[in-house]
């Protein structure tokens, strides 16, 4: 597991202590992690079978990782980009695999803690040319969008939360904005754990 530094920004009042499994290149490039973009299954077309053989490295990627953490921290997950009600049992796998290791690593479920209402960009979409016009119409990142395009949980109050998310990419902000809402809704403190992180 590597270690970084999510800076302060206009998004984020404070620096937070961030994780991740291994360097995210561009997908299909050698050793890359693709299996984190099959499982987004952005058309809800994807075969079982491919599927099925997404679920297993992330599974160990997870397991390995989120065993070094304290048993004591609440995991929450950054929602999807669109409303959670929009996507099919067959889009939420990373979230479903989250949720199989909190319960099998006896961490405290905060898994719903951040559940998206309303869609916003799909930010890696609205930065491909090729793919752009399936990005949704929602909103691109700002200051609030979560609280704005959330519900959160009042649960988060006073809990020592593990915010974890698939790819950390600089500069997009969209984690920065969910640590901050989780701070402004009374959590005691947020560390960050991602799969993959942008080089």
């Amino acid at each position: 597991m590597n270690k970084f530094t999510i800076y302060a920004n206009e998004y984020l009042r404070q620096n937070i202590q961030g994780f991740y499994h291994t360097d995210y290149t561009r997908y299909r490039n050698q050793g890359n992690p693709d299996y984190l973009n099959d499982l987004k299954n952005t058309f809800n077309n994807d075969s079982k079978e491919k599927l099925d053989n997404s679920i297993n490295p992330l599974y160990i990627a997870l397991k390995t990782d989120l065993t070094l953490f304290p048993r004591n921290l609440t995991i929450c997950i950054v929602p999807r980009s669109k409303a959670e009600n929009t996507y099919s049992h067959n889009q939420l796998l990373f979230k479903k695999v989250v949720q199989h290791l909190i319960h099998e690593l006896a961490f405290q479920d905060g898994s719903d803690y951040l559940f998206r209402h309303t869609d916003t960009r799909t930010t890696h979409l609205a930065h491909s040319p090729r793919a752009a016009q399936y990005a949704g119409n929602g909103d691109m990142p700002y200051p609030g969008i979560t609280k704005n395009t959330c519900n959160i949980s009042n649960d988060v109050k006073g809990k020592n939360i593990l915010l974890i998310d698939d790819i950390y990419t600089n500069n997009v902000n969209i984690d920065e904005d969910a640590i901050q809402s989780l701070y402004d809704n009374g959590a005691n403190s947020v560390i960050f754990y991602a799969v993959g992180k942008t080089v």
